[in-house]
């Protein structure tokens, strides 16, 4: 296994580079999320991993190995991009104690991947309290776009039992219920890997 920082050749299996002590890991091609070694797909988006080998990476944002697997052929597609985050969740990160606030957003982030999964979305990226989703990438169905909009649809369904059960949390700081922002916009990308 290549060191991707010094390009040091390290035994399969290694943890860390015995060149420069850099944390060797596995991580997903397509969203970044550490694997276990001999997976065939990402347990987190469920991307293919022996269509297109894993590429070892440093967990610090240093330079990465130049041969890199040669990325899928780009293609034009429809695509719904949706994106929701909660509504003065920087006056709730004030309010809140720092484990209080991450069980509220790791809440809030599960219920929405749930109602995104039953709707076959692609949770792309968390982005703090934002969520970053695409309907149509990697797998395209004819409706899309409707199936963005049941999910914002049932996001706003799911959010009174969300707060229910969050509701001593938040009332424990005098804090009203949780509120979301959804944005969905549909239209012609060129997608694939660069």
């Amino acid at each position: 296994m290549h060191c991707p920082k010094c390009q040091h050749e390290n035994r399969e299996g290694a943890r860390f580079c015995e060149a420069c002590g850099s944390r060797l890991e596995l991580l997903c091609p397509a969203c970044g999320h550490q694997l276990r070694p001999g997976a065939a797909f990402c347990d987190q988006c469920g991307t293919s991993l022996t269509a297109q080998p894993s590429v070892p990476q440093t967990s610090d944002s240093g330079p990465r190995t130049p041969n890199l697997p040669r990325p899928s052929p780009a293609e034009r597609r429809q695509l719904t991009v949706m994106f929701c985050d909660l509504v003065g969740s920087t006056a709730l990160s004030q309010q809140l104690d720092p484990e209080e606030l991450r069980e509220v957003v790791r809440a809030y982030q599960e219920t929405c991947a749930a109602v995104i999964a039953r709707f076959e979305g692609h949770l792309a990226k968390y982005l703090g309290d934002g969520l970053l989703v695409y309907f149509g990438y990697p797998v395209a169905h004819e409706d899309d776009a409707q199936r963005a909009v049941r999910a914002g649809l049932e996001l706003l369904m799911e959010l009174p039992h969300l707060n229910a059960r969050l509701q001593p949390t938040l009332e424990a700081h005098s804090r009203a219920p949780l509120q979301i922002r959804i944005g969905i916009h549909t239209g012609l990308v060129v997608a694939g890997e660069m």
